[in-house]
């Protein structure tokens, strides 16, 4: 393995332990209710749709997963009898026992619009073998699963799945004190409005809500901002159970005050919220701006001390977004790879401002999207500075206690101090995704930036448009590596491309040129990463002597 991996690895060692993250919560496809203490365990139950991220409308069929198990050990129960009951709004939809010798009950949701009784539950159907040990209760048997037929999931909106634990061991042993856990799951709902231009031109903009229908739809001329409110309940006893409220708002590009929008601020009932809450994804849509609100508990907390008891008084939430323009930044892209150094499908892109400067604290975006460009959801990772000569400047996300950061929608901000100027490594390792830590995507990767002197100092215009042509199809393969690196030396030659003064390093390693940095080019050529991006990953690689130009 290169040195270039050899700390991270060290790190995946580490943390290589049973990890369980916090709740991901309200506004998404899974949540863990706190635990209870029974028989020396600390067991809680955990609830998970499948396919986690649902819009109404759009789905036939859903997979709801209930674990009962130890957080401590990481243990799943067996021989458990649970009483299922799913609300919405306060209203009861289902309720049934099942008992499921794993300890893992799989149930098959089947939503069902059109129900005509007076409580929704009275048209839920429910499917499956009854099972003789646990009287009452449906058994998972001959690798089928019960199903719940019924008014589940068909709006879009926050859902209760509370859970009671009746027995557990053996279906005919029921716990000392019953168990009882409330979790929630979010399904989504799309709702169109329009902006309503000068020339009275209609441009569609989509809000996806995950907690409640939005309304009173608004776009203020003066600072382009778009508002919308949302029912919400500010008592203290409703926000402790609320960890996530989450709204999307998509905006065509084509729309003039968004065509160049780099960074958006976000507003809740007037009071400004963190901008790391905040996220515009750039990358997922070609043609939209897909700006996420992702307001958490401790968010909601603050923001509920700050605003006056008449506010307070009032049930709802209020929006704004507001877009700011001329943000130039500079950006780079790198794969992750496992500890076998294999790559993995996870692709980071590190983008930050240009403006900033050594001496300040500059935040970093980090988007994670797989091969095809998807987003990544609920990424738990963590991030580290590492100077020139391998050292750990700083870290976010390796508290031994609670390692790892959750970026829910798989963009996130991570603010790092820059002290002096000089090349800097940025290191990613992402320890999996989900409650479950799934390991599909986990991996280790580092990115490069630099500030202060010594940056290149190109621009698009400066760079002859064949260099690209020719990174390209260095890329696809159909030139080789000495055709591209005279190319590079041209520009080296010319002046076009600075390289900060330095020695030529000597190779360690093979000498070969790294596949990461030829995926840099082909993603260069395409306009993904900007100049600089690209130039210092070329200076990086001259530097430790990975490829050799005539200085």
């Amino acid at each position: 393995m290169s040195a270039r991996f050899a700390i991270l690895v060290a790190i995946l060692g580490v943390l290589a332990v049973t990890v369980v993250p916090d709740v991901l919560g309200h506004g998404g496809g899974s949540d863990q209710a706190k635990p209870i203490s029974f028989a020396g365990m600390e067991v809680t139950v955990r609830t998970e749709i499948t396919p986690s991220d649902i819009t109404q409308g759009d789905i036939d069929d859903v997979n709801m997963s209930i674990r009962f198990f130890d957080i401590l050990t990481d243990t799943t129960l067996e021989k458990v009898t649970y009483r299922v009951e799913v609300w919405q709004n306060e209203e009861l939809l289902a309720r049934n026992m099942f008992y499921d010798p794993d300890g893992t009950l799989d149930v098959e949701i089947r939503p069902k619009d059109g129900c005509s009784e007076a409580s929704l539950w009275q048209c839920t159907i429910y499917g499956g073998s009854q099972c003789a040990s646990a009287p009452g209760a449906l058994c998972v048997q001959g690798g089928g699963k019960p199903t719940i037929t019924g008014p589940i999931f068909v709006s879009g909106g926050l859902y209760n799945v509370k859970v009671d634990i009746v027995g557990a061991s053996s279906p005919v042993t029921p716990v000392s004190e019953l168990l009882s856990y409330d979790t929630f799951i979010s399904v989504a709902q799309e709702q169109d409005f329009f902006i309503k231009t000068a020339n009275a031109e209609e441009v569609p903009v989509v809000v996806k809500t995950y907690y409640d229908e939005v309304d009173n739809f608004q776009f203020g001329i003066s600072d382009n901002s778009i508002s919308f409110e949302m029912p919400f309940d500010w008592d203290p006893t409703n926000i402790d159970l609320v960890l996530l409220v989450h709204e999307e708002v998509k905006v065509p590009k084509s729309f003039a005050p968004y065509a160049q929008v780099e960074h958006f601020s976000g507003y809740i009932n007037g009071i400004e919220v963190d901008q790391r809450l905040v996220l515009n994804d750039r990358y997922s849509i070609g043609d939209t701006n897909n700006v996420h609100f992702t307001i958490t508990n401790a968010e909601l907390q603050r923001i509920s001390q700050m605003l006056d008891p008449e506010d307070l008084a009032e049930p709802k939430i209020e929006f704004k977004l507001v877009p700011h323009g001329g943000v130039s930044k500079e950006s780079t892209e790198f794969y992750l790879v496992d500890s076998d150094n294999q790559r993995v499908p996870t692709n980071v892109k590190l983008s930050w401002d240009k403006s900033y400067d050594v001496g300040q604290l500059v935040p970093f975006d980090m988007t994670f999207v797989d091969d095809d460009g998807n987003l990544i959801r609920d990424v738990v990772y963590a991030a580290y500075l590492v100077d020139k000569d391998g050292n750990v400047l700083d870290s976010n996300g390796d508290d031994p206690a609670n390692p790892g950061i959750t970026a829910l929608e798989g963009i996130d901000v991570q603010t790092f101090f820059i002290a002096d100027q000089g090349m800097y490594r940025i290191d990613v390792l992402v320890l999996g995704t989900g409650l479950e830590l799934d390991t599909t995507y986990a991996g280790i990767g580092s990115g490069l930036v630099e500030f202060g002197s010594g940056l290149a100092d190109t621009s698009a215009d400066s760079i002859p448009s064949w260099i690209k042509n020719n990174a390209r199809w260095w890329a696809e393969g159909t030139i080789d590596d000495a055709g591209f690196i005279n190319g590079i030396q041209y520009l080296i030659k010319e002046g076009i491309l600075k390289i900060p003064a330095t020695e030529q390093g000597q190779a360690t390693g093979s000498g070969e040129i790294p596949q990461w940095f030829k995926n840099n080019a082909g993603w260069w050529a395409e306009g993904t990463i900007d100049d600089a991006g690209f130039i210092n990953g070329i200076q990086y690689l001259i530097k430790e002597g990975i490829i050799r130009v005539g200085l």
